[in-house]
């Protein structure tokens, strides 16, 4: 999953009913449905590893909770887990031009004791354009 601790950039691209997040690593898309629907039961549709994720506006902060998750998903690049069981909850706030604070919750009863929450801040490059990222297997270098 790696929403947020994956050092490549992503674009965030916003229409009245949806927040789309194309990931520059591994070529990843999110959907956020922003037309005021419920987030669906747990394996009710099939979970991804970005899971299935609802979010509305709370004055200039936008609120998200996904569910639907994969069992076998890592919450970050040093493979901390994330289970079917997890409900997070995200909170993007746009301090300045060019930094967002994005607050997340982590409740997932199988792998932690109690739900936790990170900040992560980061940069933003609203000119900035994602590359084409392709990562072949058996993909070898020769020295140069």
């Amino acid at each position: 999953m790696q929403f947020h601790t994956q050092g490549a950039p992503r674009k965030f691209i916003q229409t009245p009913a949806l927040i789309v997040i194309l990931y520059e690593a591994s070529s990843g898309i999110r959907q956020i449905f922003t037309d005021g629907r419920p987030l669906p039961p747990n394996n009710e549709p099939q979970p991804w590893f970005y899971g299935y994720s609802t979010g509305k506006w709370d004055g200039d902060t936008l609120v998200v909770e996904t569910n639907n998750l994969r069992d076998d998903g890592w919450l970050d690049i040093v493979g901390t887990p994330l289970t079917d069981a997890a409900k997070l909850t995200e909170r993007f706030r746009r301090v300045s031009y060019g930094r967002m604070e994005i607050d997340i919750t982590v409740d997932d009863p199988k792998a932690y004791t109690k739900p936790w929450t990170v900040r992560h801040n980061q940069d933003i490059m609203p000119n900035g354009e994602l590359i084409e990222f392709i990562c072949g297997e058996n993909q070898r270098f020769a020295p140069q």
